[in-house]
């Protein structure tokens, strides 16, 4: 069995339209072991040769199960449990389907150990959908058993807390932490409300009713979330509070290293997940000014290495997150190296399209003997495989991510006219930070992208425009 995953949601949401996390964490050993039992019967049973998920409905009052589906294919629940392990599901099961067994399969990942081996995993994953009611602003929100959502974000992490924040960053909807300006407007009564309707806020609803101290027995009540996973959301709001009292202006912007009761606190909320941009935001500075404190503070980030088996046996697969702890598991090359930026979740006009160029333009340089390096949060691709590029850094796309992992490698210069719109949008805070933008200049790309200085460009030219 490659992967158990646990929804957040319960039962009544549809799985692509959950929030879910890997490996599960609220069931028991007991429970576990039922319902790894089950599945193997039910694949036997079955017939079933090569890839297949099994989801069940657990009563966690008892150990009442119900199977809610088996699908003997690929799917995108697939698709997260291969980039969540690093096993490659779908070719191990391309093997299989040629009459290779798992004992005959090699373990593409570590290239010691064989396809039969189960990963393990000493991270955890996070899941959270991305809908498309930015653009269908009128349609219903409400979630339930029909899939609304056109796309996912992954993050990886080694707490929980800084899992689920690194995957909200990763949406792209812009919000970069536990607030969304809509739902922190309304009133205490309106969210007591909201808070018993399913719909892709619901996470930011409860977040701003923590905020607000509203009993978390009775958000449990309402929304048949587990207590384990509320008290996660509670210690990302308590922290924010802190954050409110101990960064003030002057101490962010003093250029002097900070008392070592700030420098802990630092490390304890990075580890957290909050973003700098976030930070910046909850003390009223700018991004590069927050970024430049936390260095004063010497807390950088590291980069772990997913490897299928918790670092039992030596990986060969480049394929790594961040996390604010103490050993670094990239080895940097003293190679030519550029950095490609991915495009992020698929969302309602933009699909793979995006992601087909930045594959290509990882081959191109691979065939110049640049060494390739992307960053994308997006498991339903190609370029998230762990043998597309060089390296793969499976990391939010937004200022503060991108830039560690710069700091980190130190490439030429990074590539983003693949990554669709969210590439072209880091393009102007890269360029502040003073990283080289390869290619089209961002002078450039804002003369095209922006609709005013075109007109005026067209109208200097004499052309004729609708």
């Amino acid at each position: 069995t490659i992967c158990n995953m646990e929804n957040i949601d319960p039962v009544g949401i549809h799985t692509g339209d959950s929030i879910v996390v890997a490996p599960s964490q609220t069931l028991s050993d007991r429970e576990y072991q039922m319902l790894r039992t089950a599945s193997i019967k039910i694949i036997r049973a079955l017939g079933i040769e090569g890839g297949c998920n099994v989801q069940y409905a657990l009563d966690p009052y008892s150990l009442n199960y119900i199977v809610i589906e088996v699908n003997p294919r690929v799917s995108r629940s697939s698709a997260l449990a291969s980039k969540a392990t690093g096993y490659p599901i779908a070719k191990v099961s391309a093997k299989i389907a040629v009459g290779l067994h798992l004992c005959e399969i090699q373990n593409s990942v570590t290239k010691k150990t064989l396809a039969s081996f189960e990963p393990t995993l000493d991270y955890i994953v996070t899941k959270i959908p991305r809908w498309p009611f930015d653009k269908f602003t009128y349609a219903d929100r409400s979630l339930g058993t029909q899939m609304k959502a056109t796309g996912e974000v992954m993050a990886i992490d080694r707490t929980i807390e800084g899992s689920i924040m690194k995957a909200i960053r990763s949406l792209e909807i812009r919000v970069d932490g536990p607030y969304m300006k809509e739902i922190s407007e309304m009133s205490d009564e309106r969210l007591i409300e909201y808070l018993k309707l399913v719909d892709d806020r619901r996470l930011f609803v409860i977040f701003e009713l923590l905020r607000r101290d509203y009993p978390i027995g009775k958000i449990v009540r309402d929304t048949k979330i587990d207590l384990f996973f509320l008290k996660k959301f509670e210690n990302i709001i308590k922290y924010e509070k802190q954050a409110k009292k101990i960064f003030t202006k002057d101490v962010v912007l003093s250029n002097n290293k900070p008392s070592d009761e700030i420098v802990n606190f630092m490390k304890e909320i990075k580890q957290i997940g909050f973003g700098d941009t976030y930070l910046a935001k909850l003390v009223g500075v700018k991004h590069l000014e927050f970024r430049n404190f936390r260095k004063i503070c010497n807390i950088l980030p590291v980069y772990k290495m997913v490897d299928t088996c918790s670092a039992e046996f030596e990986a060969v697969t480049p394929y790594y997150y961040s996390t604010y702890e103490f050993e670094d598991e990239v080895a940097v090359s003293d190679k030519k190296k550029v950095v490609v930026l991915g495009s992020g979740p698929i969302r309602i006009g933009q699909g793979i399209e995006f992601d087909y160029c930045s594959v290509h333009s990882a081959w191109g340089l691979d065939e110049d003997g640049i060494e390739s390096i992307i960053i994308n949060n997006n498991p339903e691709t190609v370029s998230t495989d762990f043998d597309t590029s060089d390296k793969l850094y499976f990391e939010p796309l937004n200022p503060e991510d991108v830039l560690n992992i710069i700091d980190k490698e130190n490439p030429e210069g990074v590539i983003v006219q693949f990554g669709g719109q969210t590439a072209l949008n880091l393009a102007k805070p890269l360029l502040d930070a003073g990283v080289k933008i390869i290619g089209t200049s961002v002078e450039s790309i804002d003369l095209a992208e922006d609709r005013k200085k075109f007109n005026e460009l067209i109208y200097k030219l004499g052309i004729h425009q609708p």
